[in-house]
This record gives C-alpha cells, sequence and structure tokens, in this order.
C-alpha cells in the first residue's frame, strides 16, 4: 500500500460513522428540462440509505459522448434554501453565467447535488443536525463528504459521461468540499478551488473559526493533517485554486504555507506544472479572471 493510500485511509477514518463505502446507489428521474446549451434531468438520488439526495445532471447539447463531466459542489453562505440551484442559476458570489451553462458551452457534463441540510433537504439548523449526528458517532461533513464521493460512483455509471475525465469544483463550502473529494478519490481527474483554501493553524492564529459553520469541524483533524497534508494527496493531478487576499476564510500566511509545502509536492512528482494557486486583490467571491482561468483549465486537464 502507498503512503497516499494509507494517508487517504486515515483521513477517512476521521470522518465518522459512515455507511458502507461500497453500497449500491440508487436512482430516480424527476423530470427533464430543455434550456439553450443543455438539458437537465431532475434526479433523486439513494447514496447513503438514509435520506433521498436531490440532484441535477446536466448535458450539453452538441454532446461528444463519452463526455468529460464536472461534479459542482455549492456554497453555504447561510443561505440554506440554494443548494444545487447555486448550479443552474448561480447566486451573486458566482460570475455569470451559472456554471451549468458555462460548462456546457465546454462540452463537459455536470453534476450537483444538495448537500446535507441544503435545498430540498433544509428544514433544522445546522447546529441541531451536528449535535443528532454526533450523538450517534456520526460527523456532518464526514456524511457531506460521503455523499460526494458516491455521487461520483453514481456520475461515472452515466453513459455519457467519461470516467477517466472527471472533475470536482465549487467556490467556499464547495471549494473545501472539492479539495477533500480530490484527495480522497482519485478519480478526480481536476480540481478546481475558489475561495477556501483554508491553512488550518493560520485561521485558528487570526481568531477566524466562526466564518465556518459549524459543518466544517473534524474531531481529532489537527491530530493527523494540515491542510497542506490533505492537498497533497491530490499529487499528480491537476490542482488550480484561487483566492481573493482580503477574504478573511484564507489568510494570506497559510496561503502562504500552503503554496509552498504544494510547490515542493508536485516538484517532487514531476509536475510542477499542476499546481497553481492565483491571488486576486479581492474578497470572497469568483471574478471574471478567475472564470477565465478555470475556463481554460478545463480545457487543458479535463
Amino acid at each position: 500500500m502507498t503512503f497516499q493510500s494509507t494517508s487517504r485511509e486515515k483521513l477517512y477514518s476521521l470522518l465518522g460513522d459512515l455507511p458502507p463505502r461500497d453500497r449500491p446507489v440508487q436512482s430516480e428521474k424527476i423530470a427533464e428540462k430543455t434550456f439553450e446549451t443543455y438539458t437537465l434531468e431532475v434526479l433523486r438520488l439513494d447514496l447513503n440509505g438514509i435520506e433521498p439526495v436531490p440532484a441535477y445532471f446536466t448535458r450539453p447539447h452538441d454532446l461528444n459522448s463519452p463526455a468529460p463531466a464536472m461534479l459542482y459542489n455549492h456554497a453555504h453562505g447561510g443561505e440554506y434554501l440554494w443548494g444545487k440551484d447555486e448550479f443552474t442559476n448561480g447566486r451573486a458570489a458566482v460570475e455569470r453565467p451559472p456554471w451549468a451553462e458555462a460548462l456546457a458551452r465546454q462540452g463537459i457534463c455536470g453534476l450537483a447535488i444538495d448537500a446535507w441540510n441544503f435545498g430540498e433537504r433544509r428544514g433544522r439548523t445546522e447546529l441541531e443536525l451536528f449535535k443528532e449526528l454526533i450523538w450517534h458517532g456520526q460527523v456532518l461533513w464526514g456524511l457531506m463528504v460521503y455523499d460526494t464521493l458516491k455521487a461520483t460512483d453514481y456520475l461515472v455509471t452515466r453513459p455519457e459521461v467519461n470516467a477517466n475525465r472527471i472533475g470536482s469544483m465549487g467556490l467556499s463550502m464547495g471549494s473545501t468540499a472539492a479539495w477533500w473529494h480530490a484527495a480522497l478519490d482519485d478519480r478526480v481527474m481536476a480540481c478546481v478551488d475558489m475561495c477556501c483554501l483554508t491553512d488550518f493553524q493560520a485561521l485558528i492564529e487570526t481568531r477566524g473559526l466562526d466564518g465556518h459553520g459549524i459543518y466544517y469541524y473534524v474531531p481529532s483533524l489537527l491530530k493527523h493533517f494540515t491542510t497542506s497534508d490533505i492537498n497533497a494527496l491530490i499529487c499528480p493531478r491537476a490542482h488550480l485554486s484561487l483566492a481573493g487576499i482580503f477574504d478573511k476564510l484564507t489568510p494570506p500566511a497559510g496561503l502562504d504555507r500552503i503554496d509552498k509545502a504544494l510547490k515542493e509536492v508536485y516538484a517532487d512528482a514531476g509536475v510542477p506544472d499542476r499546481w497553481e494557486l492565483v491571488r486576486y486583490q479581492s474578497g470572497h467571491f469568483e471574478n471574471a479572471d478567475m472564470r477565465a482561468r478555470i475556463l481554460r483549465f478545463l480545457e487543458k486537464y479535463l
């Protein structure tokens, strides 16, 4: 077993009591809608055996099948109503057009799910849900990550999708989900994180812990991993990170640490060009240059 495999097993073990990783995924198509550049399937997925997971799958009209596919992880922002609708409708912190349309124009399929407590899964407070789960030995972030991994299991079964060309992306909470996803799942060939590559120690040093919701915190994580350690598990696969220097969730000193560590990891692997951190004179949102860079990155690696 390789060092990365051992580290992935350890990281996964910190995520609390989870359903079996190999449990089968079931799906039901609720509706199908046609838009200018893509067809949208409204789905109901059984990913975890605990509660159904509403999802959207998009396929471009001019599909060169089997096509690359992106798992889109939505943001938090304290707006529990949004969930997967961010993928199709956008939100204030995301550039236009929404990512469902932008990916379709690139010939890329997309999948977005409602994370625990968001969209059609909302109805409890985040703290209430966290408290109930922790009593049962479960970790909210662990269940969120588990659903993302199982959503990938579903995605690779789609006949339209090339299982060797899967990506993961997101902004804010979705950014964190993307790099955890890529770290734990080597089927992810390209990772894009926007505005949440947070160095845990720097967050403590700047007293920024309250900037993240309770969902973010994994018991005993810092005994075993730094942010750099987790992201090193993505190497040698391609990883683009985008951050605003005025973003309080990504303290600059922490970005410096991560960038230094990952440059060394990727250089040692002989693929220094597959890691890039780009910083902007901005805050916690996607801007036009980020959008352009991401599309070029996907064209190259996905």
